[in-house]
């Protein structure tokens, strides 16, 4: 039976933990309105404040939590969503890729 070094077995966990830290704050960043992909598709965290002139097709009760690219329950605060990578939308957000759920 070869058993591991202390250090080998500390440097290992330490690894994996900076590993695991760096993806869940990665998963966990959520989007900020000024990130040019945000821009570009007129993202607002608050649909409330959606520029209707700017983008007529918004329709009042539309929002990220009832899209259908919306990765998280309808409840959450923020989830995924395929369009801004492991950056998270508000729930309550809107951008002009909104498209209803089946």
């Amino acid at each position: 039976m070869h058993l591991q070094s202390p250090r080998r077995v500390f440097l290992m966990t330490l690894a994996a933990s900076g590993v695991a830290l760096a993806t869940r704050a990665q998963a966990q960043a959520q989007l900020d309105e000024k990130d040019p992909q945000a821009v570009a598709l007129g993202y607002v965290a608050d649909a409330k404040r959606v520029d209707t002139k700017k983008y007529p097709r918004f329709a009042a009760g539309q929002n990220c939590s009832n899209c259908a690219l919306y990765k998280a329950k309808a409840t959450d605060k923020l989830g995924g969503c395929p369009l801004f990578g492991t950056k998270q939308v508000a729930g309550a957000g809107w951008c002009n890729a909104w498209a209803k759920k089946p």
